[in-house]
């Protein structure tokens, strides 16, 4: 079945793995947790707003506020200090150079269809001018300038997608019931008031989603701040999710809680692992019908780190955009703008080199789907309709071996881009092989095999 990447099936399979629907929840969770006991019927317009992000394959993740003052990464008020003297670099906060058009062209050239920008993070700080606390862009920093309405502005005139992540936890407010993390922040324990702060966080989104245009999603993190605790926090998921789905009809809801995805996402996010991999120890929760999203950093660290200058080069990025999209995902990459409100240099060299490469071979990226079979010791493939991808990416030798196990059968073989015909064999409807002249060298040795 075309389409949704075949999340509209009872069951998903990826690159030859076989998923559950929804992937398996317990039946203690079912019983426990309210967000899980209700049923959600997504709308026309996030069906199609589900393909229309299935269809992308690649978006770019900005972190940014005012800890990149520190140069010491997003979670720095996390590390010990006090919340209100962490306020107190607001003061000092003016980023001269920052210039929507110059990171939205840089961005969209980039190959990416959407942004993913971070509203507030988990120390409170809101981006944008809200009337739900001081603390922000415009009334605590001299910049005065609304940053989410110059970038939501920009994205719509040069159309690309704004979405919007919105931390569910606060380091800094008194009101938000403290979970595990931001425990030395200095904050007043008996003022927790969850009520309160529900009501503010409902509040931003509404200002989000009413003053800004069109959002693509609301990108939610923060949930695992409460996984340890003996009876199961209540997010009140539902209301918040029905709330969002209300004002804009079309926004998807994503987030990033590290487990199954509850009644009311549109997407299923995985970070920093593809799905199906958990080598960081965040994504070993079963894969979904959803459409699906791996986060990455493009060096080490989200959010600005002076000292993190490990940046992954252009054949990195590539394959690993690549290797994410033949498991049916979209890649989201992650930069930390410096606090001059620059985008590093080193970033802007790969999202133009990666924009060189998207340019010839994007269409082996947007709008595939999953692998017809598992990554193999050559590399992956995308799929598109009867056309098969192959990417050719740590070759050994000059034979490619493809272990169909469907009964495809191979009408045609050639290089993709020049059109060049590749000699194969294949016997019966069992497995083929390509055979090159020499063992190809270079980022990623694409072949475009049609069935019959």
């Amino acid at each position: 079945m075309k389409g949704f990447k075949n999340y509209l099936l009872a069951s998903v399979c990826v690159s030859g793995m076989c998923f559950s629907s929804y992937g398996a929840v317990p039946d203690s969770l079912m019983r426990t947790e309210p967000d899980r006991q209700w049923e959600y019927v997504p709308s026309a317009e996030i069906l199609s707003a589900r393909q229309e992000f299935a269809d992308a394959g690649f978006g770019v993740f900005i972190h940014w506020g005012i800890y990149s003052m520190f140069g010491q990464g997003e979670w720095y008020l996390n590390s010990g200090v006090n919340a209100k003297e962490y306020a107190k670099a607001a003061r000092g906060f003016y980023p001269a150079h920052f210039n929507a058009r110059d990171w939205v062209s840089a961005i969209k050239a980039s190959g990416a269809k959407y942004i993913c920008f971070t509203s507030r993070h988990h120390d409170g700080f809101s981006m944008w001018d809200t009337e739900q606390s001081d603390f922000n862009i415009v009334d605590a920093t001299p910049f005065k300038r609304d940053v989410i309405k110059e970038l939501a502005d920009e994205c719509h005139r040069q159309g690309i997608k704004l979405h919007i992540y919105y931390s569910h936890i606060d380091w800094s407010r008194e009101d938000y019931p403290s979970g595990r993390t931001g425990l030395q922040t200095g904050r007043d324990e008996s003022k927790r008031d969850w009520s309160a702060y529900y009501k503010f966080m409902n509040a931003q989104l509404r200002e989000l989603l009413t003053n800004y245009g069109e959002i693509g999603a609301i990108w939610f993190d923060g949930w695992w701040d409460h996984d340890n605790d003996s009876v199961p926090f209540n997010w009140q998921l539902q209301e918040q999710y029905k709330l969002i789905h209300d004002l804009q009809p079309g926004c998807l809801v994503g987030n990033n809680h590290h487990i199954t995805p509850y009644p009311g996402e549109d997407i299923q996010i995985f970070e920093r692992d593809i799905p199906g991999q958990n080598e960081a120890g965040l994504s070993g929760q079963a894969i979904s019908r959803l459409p699906l999203e791996t986060c990455q950093t493009m060096n080490g660290m989200w959010g600005y780190k002076i000292k993190d200058q490990n940046y992954k080069d252009t054949k990195q990025l590539v394959q690993l955009l690549v290797k994410t999209a033949a498991m049916g995902a979209n890649l989201l990459l992650n930069v930390g703008p410096q606090p001059s409100g620059e985008i590093p240099a080193a970033a802007l060299d790969r999202f133009r080199e990666m924009g060189e490469w998207m340019r010839e071979n994007g269409e082996t990226v947007y709008g595939t789907t999953a692998g017809v079979f598992p990554a193999q010791d050559w590399g992956v493939t995308t799929t598109k309709g009867k056309r098969i991808f192959l990417h050719v990416l740590t070759p050994t030798s000059t034979e490619i071996r493809l272990p169909f196990a469907n009964g495809e059968r191979i009408k045609s073989a050639v290089k993709f881009g020049s059109g060049e015909k590749i000699r194969f064999t294949q016997k019966g409807r069992g497995e083929a092989v390509l055979h090159l002249d020499t063992i190809p060298e270079g980022v990623d040795y694409i072949v475009e095999v049609t069935l019959k």
